[in-house]
């Protein structure tokens, strides 16, 4: 445990949201932003709000309340950003809340506070700020789900799938889900893949830890369990490049081996991301 590590979280919650991170939970996110024991000095997120719809539609006003609300009661700091509206010349109009230059300021100000920043986002924009903070001596990890800048992934010191993190995303078909237990679903990624023999290997992250580096499931420090996959339990949507490709996001429910003692099986093994379908 480092007592001695300081923490910064900057949750652009809007790209998020959009970007399949709907229903994030912030208990969870703070969880794992805080596993290497490190004090969490800022946990910010900018949160759009609609106030023309909040004076139509009181029913928004009242779940957006009690949303900041519950935010707030798990530690969080509620930058609100307030939507926009702009119409071009044909007459249509679009809605903006743009938390980008509000993140990065509060970023680059705390920089010289923080030993590890966590930025929570895919959006490319980023990519300078994140430089500026590691030449400022900050370590900086990156959390997002899908349309991730590509460019953003290469220069951050770490980059952590959303979908990965052990319950940081609830699945609404199982509201009791234990994560990892026999009878769960989780989520978790292909390691190897036997096409002419119809099996393979998936691995999914067991718990939040600080040794998601430790990838090898036979290393005892290793968060990470290997499960047993056969091709019939794959959906036909999942193609063998995917099942080929340590990108893939796959989401399955595990269930005890008949095989080995403690071993576990995958079954209804479904696709939630491709890097050859989407970015």
């Amino acid at each position: 445990m480092n007592n001695a590590l300081k923490v910064g979280v900057f949750v652009d919650a809007e790209n998020i949201r959009f970007n399949g991170g709907y229903q994030l939970r912030y208990d969870v996110l703070r969880r794992f932003a805080g596993r290497h024991g490190g004090t969490l000095l800022r946990l910010n997120t900018y949160l759009a709000f609609d106030q023309e719809r909040a004076r139509e539609d009181p029913e928004y006003a009242k779940k957006s309340a009690i949303y900041q609300q519950m935010v707030r009661d798990f530690g969080w700091k509620i930058i609100v950003k307030l939507v926009k509206r702009y119409t071009d010349d044909e007459g249509n109009v679009t809605t903006k809340a743009n938390a980008d230059l509000d993140l990065a300021v509060d970023a680059m100000l705390q920089a010289d506070n923080l030993d590890l920043v966590l930025l929570v986002t895919g959006d490319g924009d980023f990519l300078q700020v994140v430089s500026a903070l590691q030449n400022r001596g900050c370590r900086v990890e990156l959390l997002a789900f899908r349309n991730i800048s590509k460019e953003l992934q290469r220069q951050v010191d770490a980059f952590h799938r959303g979908y990965l993190i052990p319950d940081l995303l609830p699945f609404s078909y199982e509201p009791r889900n234990e994560w990892g237990k026999p009878g769960s679903v989780v989520r978790g990624v292909p390691t190897k893949w036997f096409p002419d023999k119809g099996y393979g290997f998936l691995r999914f992250i067991r718990e939040i830890s600080p040794n998601l580096w430790v990838t090898d499931p036979r290393e005892p420090e290793s968060p990470y369990t290997s499960v047993f996959c056969h091709a019939n339990e794959v959906a036909e949507e999942v193609a063998v490049e995917d099942l080929l490709n340590r990108e893939t996001i796959l989401e399955f429910y595990l269930q005890e081996s008949d095989q080995k003692d403690d071993g576990l099986v995958a079954q209804n093994v479904r696709l939630v991301y491709s890097p050859y379908r989407s970015s």
